[in-house]
């Protein structure tokens, strides 16, 4: 009567021992890198063709900068993974650079590369929600492991289209993927009605978010190329590092740090849309 009972646990100890040395084999097949980071930038028609060029440059140059490139072999592994997509509305992301890695100069040149084959492509609305689950999804579809998994992501202005930004974020947040932001403050494309003048703010509260996250607001698109690179030397770079630590305590465009009080209004955007929906706007 025990042997029928002894193959059924011989067999599951088989079939637990086999399940183990798959995810083994799994766990050692995906590429280890320092981070894994997804640019997530803005699009929308509240910003001109040439404020949309200003950004992909910008992004080319930081990936190539000589500090962002330390900051990359400064790492435990000396690489890191990166995606780079466009978003307007809820439905509207493109993924410009899938995931690659970035090890060296040259595969930073090739990222930069990609970015400027083609021209950006504006849309309506404003999506940040959206952006984030999509963010969010595009590490599923990464074939590597890492310690941190960051957004960084960039835009002009609130949400204001798809779930309420608040509580995608903290979903995200959940997941254990730190959010950055790149508020653009500049006022230089098309004015929009729904603008709000504290935007740094609004990114504080209501975007960003986990371990250490920071936003770096921008000001004059002047400041763009040298806000990005700021802000991927501090993303890569360990905050007990020498990199990190000269980042962070430049003068001139502040590094804010992300707060556990939220006095604004993670509707803003929303609200402002619906009381002047009547209104015809680039967003």
């Amino acid at each position: 009567m025990s042997r029928p009972h002894r193959a059924r646990h011989v067999l599951s100890g088989s079939v637990a021992l086999t399940l183990a040395l798959f995810l083994a084999s799994q766990s050692e097949a995906a590429e280890q890198v320092d981070v894994e980071l997804v640019l997530a930038v803005d699009v929308s028609l509240s910003m001109s063709p040439a404020e949309l060029e200003i950004q992909r440059r910008g992004y080319a140059e930081a990936l190539t900068h000589d500090n962002v490139l330390q900051a990359i072999a400064d790492g435990a592994y000396g690489k890191i993974a990166v995606t780079f997509f466009e978003w307007a509305g809820t439905d509207t992301q493109h993924v410009i650079v899938p995931w690659t890695v970035i090890a060296n100069r040259a595969d930073a040149v090739r990222v930069a590369g990609q970015l400027s084959a083609n021209p950006p492509n504006s849309a309506r609305r404003t999506s940040i929600s959206g952006a984030l689950n999509f963010g969010a999804d595009l590490f599923a579809e990464s074939s590597f492991q890492s310690p941190r998994r960051v957004i960084d992501i960039s835009g002009d202005g609130p949400n204001n289209h798809g779930a309420p930004v608040e509580g995608v974020r903290n979903a995200v947040l959940r997941q254990g993927i730190i959010v950055n932001g790149l508020p653009l403050m500049t006022n230089g494309g098309y004015i929009s009605a729904y603008d709000v003048p504290d935007l740094d703010r609004y990114y504080a509260d209501c975007v960003i978010g986990g371990p250490g996250s920071f936003m770096v607001p921008v000001n004059d698109w002047g400041q763009f190329p040298e806000a990005v690179r700021r802000k991927l030397v501090l993303e890569l770079a360990g905050p007990l590092s020498p990199a990190w630590r000269a980042e962070a305590g430049k003068e001139g465009m502040p590094v804010v740090f992300a707060q556990a009080n939220q006095p604004s209004d993670c509707m803003v955007g929303e609200k402002m849309w619906r009381d002047r929906s009547w209104m015809w706007d680039s967003r």
